[in-house]
C-alpha cells in the first residue's frame, strides 16, 4: 500500500520524486539554463554598485547607540529618578562590555598585524579568512563573558536588568549600520549594465 503523502509528490520526467515547486535541473521552461554566470565586467559593476560595508561603521554605529542609550537614560534617571544612579553606571557597562569586543575583534580583523600580514601573503583565500575570523569571534566572547563576570567587583550595587538592557541595545543596533550604509558612488547612465 503506498502512503497518502507519496502519491502527492511531484514526479520529474525521469522518474524521480522532487519537492513541489523546485526546479532540480536548473532549467527553465524554454528549456534555457536560468542561471547565467557573470562576466568579469559584470562582476565589477555588481561590486560597484553594492559595496561591501566596512567593519568599523558597524563599531561606530554601535558606539553612538551606546552613547545615546546612556545619556538618554542618565537624563531620565536626573528628572525622575535621582536614587537610581546606578542604573546609568549599570547600563553603560553592560554596552561597554559588547562594544570594546566588537571593537578589538574589528581592529583584530582589520588593522593589527596578523591581518595584514595575512592579506599580503595570501590574498582572497577563504580558509585563512575563516580562521582569522573564528579566532576573533573566540577573543570576543571571552572577553565579553570576563567583562560580564568582573561587573559585580567593578560596580557597587550592580543593577543587571540595567546592565542587560545596555549589552543587548549595544549588541542589536548592527542592522542601523546595515539600513543606514553608505550609497554606492554616483554613476552615469551609461555605466547602468545587468540585465
Amino acid at each position: 500500500m503506498q502512503h497518502p503523502l507519496q502519491s502527492a509528490t511531484p514526479v520529474s520526467g525521469d522518474g524521480r520524486r522532487v519537492a513541489p515547486g523546485w526546479d532540480d535541473d536548473g532549467v527553465d521552461e524554454g528549456g534555457e539554463s536560468s542561471f547565467k554566470p557573470l562576466s568579469p565586467d559584470e562582476a565589477a559593476q555588481w561590486r560597484q554598485r553594492h559595496p561591501a560595508l566596512s567593519v568599523w561603521h558597524v563599531v561606530g554605529w554601535q558606539a553612538l547607540v551606546w552613547g545615546l542609550s546612556v545619556a538618554l537614560t542618565a537624563a531620565l534617571v536626573v528628572l525622575w529618578w535621582p536614587h537610581k544612579g546606578v542604573w546609568v553606571s549599570s547600563l553603560a557597562y553592560g554596552g561597554a562590555a559588547a562594544l570594546l569586543p566588537a571593537a578589538l575583534m574589528a581592529w583584530g580583523m582589520t588593522s593589527s598585524a596578523w591581518a595584514r600580514w595575512l592579506r599580503a601573503a595570501r590574498p582572497g583565500q577563504a580558509r585563512a579568512s575563516l580562521a582569522g575570523w573564528l579566532w576573533w569571534e573566540g577573543v570576543k566572547v571571552l572577553l565579553t563573558l570576563a567583562l560580564l563576570w568582573m561587573a559585580p567587583r567593578w560596580i557597587p550595587d550592580l543593577s543587571w536588568p540595567a546592565l542587560v538592557v545596555g549589552l543587548v541595545v549595544v549588541l542589536k543596533s548592527y542592522w542601523l549600520a546595515w539600513v543606514a550604509r553608505p550609497a554606492a558612488p554616483h554613476r552615469s547612465a551609461s555605466s547602468e549594465t545587468l540585465k
